[in-house]
């Protein structure tokens, strides 16, 4: 990993990238979702201060555990001057998520329990599929599988 002197304040987008193992594209993606922020030089190149790395750093984290980039830039912007995140912020946030996460988990343990039951199935009738109409709810308000779209589209 290259390393960067403790006088440099401000990276590239470039020494970014090389720090925290982010793709400058991803980079790029992160600040436009108002995840992270830069200047612009006089010649328009991005500058990031070095705590950036830490807020880079934070975003990855939530994302591998499968928090929304909504939800992370919540978060973030919950911050006293949108300063770093430290270890307590963290510890704040993750017990924060922790039911959501344990209900995708819940889901993911339903779908992996009747994967075998739906492949049986095919979805053409929704009365049967236990993993897109369990106990035949979608039954009691119309039929057809024009339902599934629907149900997808909510939010």
């Amino acid at each position: 990993m290259p390393s960067i002197p403790e006088k440099v304040h401000e990276l590239t987008v470039g020494q970014l990238a090389a720090r925290s193992g982010a793709a400058v594209s991803a980079l790029h993606f992160y600040e436009a979702k108002g995840l992270i922020s830069s200047r612009r030089t006089a010649g328009n190149q991005r500058r990031y201060s070095r705590d950036t790395l830490r807020r880079v750093a934070f975003v990855r984290a939530a994302q591998r555990v499968g928090i929304p980039l909504a939800t992370i830039r919540e978060a973030l912007a919950e911050l006293p001057e949108e300063r770093t995140p430290t270890r307590e912020d963290w510890a704040r946030l993750s017990e924060k998520w922790r039911s959501e996460l344990d209900e995708r988990i819940r889901q993911l343990n339903r779908l992996r329990d009747h994967l075998t039951d739906c492949i049986g199935c095919g979805c053409l009738s929704l009365d049967s599929c236990v993993l897109s109409n369990p106990d035949d709810t979608f039954g009691d308000r119309l039929t057809g599988s024009r339902l599934m779209a629907e149900r997808a589209s909510r939010p």
